[in-house]
């Protein structure tokens, strides 16, 4: 039994076969429609989420299989105070699988430990958020067929995106990469993902606080919102809230196959005006993370890989 807490458990290999399948089920859904037929997933999400919810949810149930759904901490069992090992392993009784979204970093991790089924990590804290980097890749891949010989500019909140920290990881394994990290000060990018992902793997990487010196060079651009939930001052969050917003005439500066990327929830980093532009990819990138889903669940419960 194997579960996913990081993308890095995953190998290259078995990202491309994971691509591979999902580009197969956007092709061929009827292929794919009964492949889970009798598997339940359990959502157990104890902090707030709509889009990676349901996203794994319509990947259950487009594989034929059924969902057992947990969306509010107050109403489960953890206002008990029962523990994450306890109730991942009352949820292995019911569940042939469990995705799992918690406030506190490493929980998921807990949560596998103790967990009779596979368990995937919906993201954890400011720690990581493997199934939106699977997203993000096939994002990327149907873009730019490749992973390879890419800049790639990660803009916003580094400092506490768990979404930049998953993407940065999967990508550092691939040759001819450099990224640009865009931030303020403030929530530059932690000594920790720079040092291990970045620097000790000789990638060529520039950090500048500037969007519009960066644009013109950009492959792909990542951007994220200042996230007020990470924030213990209301004030240094309404200060940082707006550093970037990338809008039409700033599009002006960048390549016309440039590859625009957001993790979601948009707040107002992008105006909307952009969406028009046929290099904003940010919704064909909540599409691509369902598909990046059901392609992971058929992996975790067997049905696909070895």
């Amino acid at each position: 039994m194997r579960s996913l807490i990081d993308v890095t458990e995953l190998s290259t290999s078995e990202l491309e076969l994971l691509v591979k399948t999902a580009l197969d089920i956007i092709d061929n859904p009827e292929k794919y429609a009964e492949m889970c037929h009798g598997k339940k997933l359990a959502t157990l999400f104890f902090e707030p989420s709509t889009r990676t919810r349901l996203s794994f949810e319509a990947a259950m149930y487009e594989l034929g299989g059924n969902v057992l759904s947990v969306t509010d901490a107050a109403a489960s069992s953890a206002s008990k105070g029962e523990s994450v090992a306890d109730t991942a392993k009352v949820v292995s009784c019911y569940a042939d699988i469990i995705a799992m979204r918690h406030p506190k970093e490493g929980a998921a991790f807990v949560a596998a430990k103790n967990a009779d089924v596979p368990v995937i990590n919906a993201g954890d804290g400011g720690h990581c958020h493997p199934t939106q980097t699977l997203a993000d890749l096939l994002t990327i891949y149907r873009n730019k067929g490749r992973f390879d010989s890419l800049t790639v500019g990660l803009c916003g909140d580094l400092k506490f995106g768990r979404t930049v920290h998953s993407l940065i990881n999967a990508l550092s394994r691939y040759a001819n990469m450099k990224f640009v990290l865009i931030s303020p000060e403030e929530l530059k990018l932690p000594r920790y993902v720079k040092t291990q992902s970045i620097k000790q793997k000789g990638i060529p990487y520039e950090q500048t606080t500037s969007l519009e010196e960066a644009l013109p060079n950009l492959d792909v651009l990542y951007m994220t919102r200042v996230q007020r939930e990470r924030f213990f001052n209301e004030e240094d969050y309404l200060r940082l809230k707006d550093s970037y917003i990338l809008t039409p005439d700033k599009m002006k500066l960048a390549k016309p196959d440039l590859c625009v990327m957001h993790p979601l929830p948009r707040v107002n980093e992008i105006s909307v005006a952009v969406d028009k532009d046929p290099r904003a990819k940010y919704f064909e990138q909540v599409s691509n993370g369902k598909y990046m889903r059901m392609a992971l669940i058929l992996m975790l419960l067997g049905v696909i890989g070895e």
